[in-house]
């Protein structure tokens, strides 16, 4: 039995990049105790490109920071790349942010040292790590990111979306197999939004880098074939692509992709926890006229194939 588990686990490993399972994070402070996370389920797939979104509040933020090493989950399991995140010593977190994950921040302020210029910053973690030829490397991730012209520019002589890029370089810097975005576009025009996400998709098919996006912006599921939505320190919905991404573009060749067609290309799903709990998306809730803590009844249809919502009073 030992071995048939110790092969499931391998199988597994081998597919996913993150397997989250009943994840709890609790803040204790002397007179409060916050629950961030309650028993968040997440699965994400070795060279998979998605996003997370949620309101202020929700617990994304919280579950990127223990993603990315920063917090320790204070129950459940958490897996990345094969590893059991809640068995790490402070020495193995330090090789987790060393050699597993690479980080963009939205404050670019957190990204950039702002004496330095975009080369010696993409530089810098090199440096921290003793790795040589660190020059050439830089200016190859500069140029990745179509910045190598203003690799002598400082913090104040580039704009917003400049300096996100320069922070995605600087992420790549240490050959991540994981790279976490925390709203990466959220203080820049579209234009330069659209940039950089094509920069995340090209990563992403071209390295087979594994990419996690932290955003509040809906729109990026127009991009993105796996959205999921968290709600309450839970997975509440994923919104999928019925066809990827990649497969519309190869069919429509040169043609411009029209924005806000009347057929979606997208659908949402509710998602099911391990423990048999979901969450129904509010515009639900609303029109069945129930609120958080009210009892409900669940039954089958008389075909016994779908299940029927009952509120109290009625359907």
């Amino acid at each position: 039995m030992s071995d048939e588990l110790d092969t499931i686990v391998a199988a597994d490993n081998d597919k996913y990049m993150i397997r989250c399972e009943n994840l709890v994070k609790i803040y204790k402070t002397s007179d409060v105790e916050v629950v961030a996370l309650q028993g968040l389920d997440l699965d994400v797939e070795r060279g998979e490109l998605m996003a997370i979104v949620g309101n202020s509040g929700s617990g994304k933020s919280t579950l990127l920071n223990m993603l990315g090493g920063l917090d320790k989950p204070s129950a459940g399991n958490l897996y990345v790349d094969g590893k059991d995140l809640l068995k790490f010593t402070d020495k193995d977190y330090m090789e987790y942010k060393r050699n597993t994950v690479g980080f963009v921040w939205q404050n670019n302020a957190r990204n950039l040292v702002p004496y330095l210029t975009a080369v010696q910053n993409v530089e810098l973690p090199m440096l921290l790590n003793g790795e040589h030829k660190r020059r050439q490397k830089a200016l190859e991730l500069l140029d990745r990111v179509g910045l190598l012209k203003r690799k002598n520019s400082r913090l104040d002589q580039m704009s917003g979306g400049e300096q996100q890029r320069v922070a995605i370089a600087i992420a790549l810097a240490n050959d991540p197999r994981l790279l976490l975005a925390d709203e990466p576009t959220g203080s820049v025009d579209t234009k330069t939004s659209n940039m950089i996400l094509d920069i995340f998709k090209e990563l992403n098919k071209d390295e087979k880098i594994t990419i996690v996006i932290v955003t509040h912006d809906l729109k990026l599921a127009d991009h993105i074939d796996r959205v999921v939505a968290i709600r309450d320190g839970r997975t509440s919905s994923e919104i999928v692509r019925k066809r990827s991404y990649v497969e519309e573009l190869n069919e429509m060749g040169d043609i411009v992709l029209v924005e806000n067609s009347e057929e979606t290309a997208h659908e949402e799903l509710i998602v099911l926890d391990r423990s048999g709990r979901l969450q129904l998306p509010k515009d639900f809730m609303d029109a069945l006229e129930i609120k958080g803590g009210d009892k409900v009844k669940v039954e089958l249809d008389e075909n016994g194939e779908k299940l029927v919502l009952f509120r109290s009073g009625g359907t």
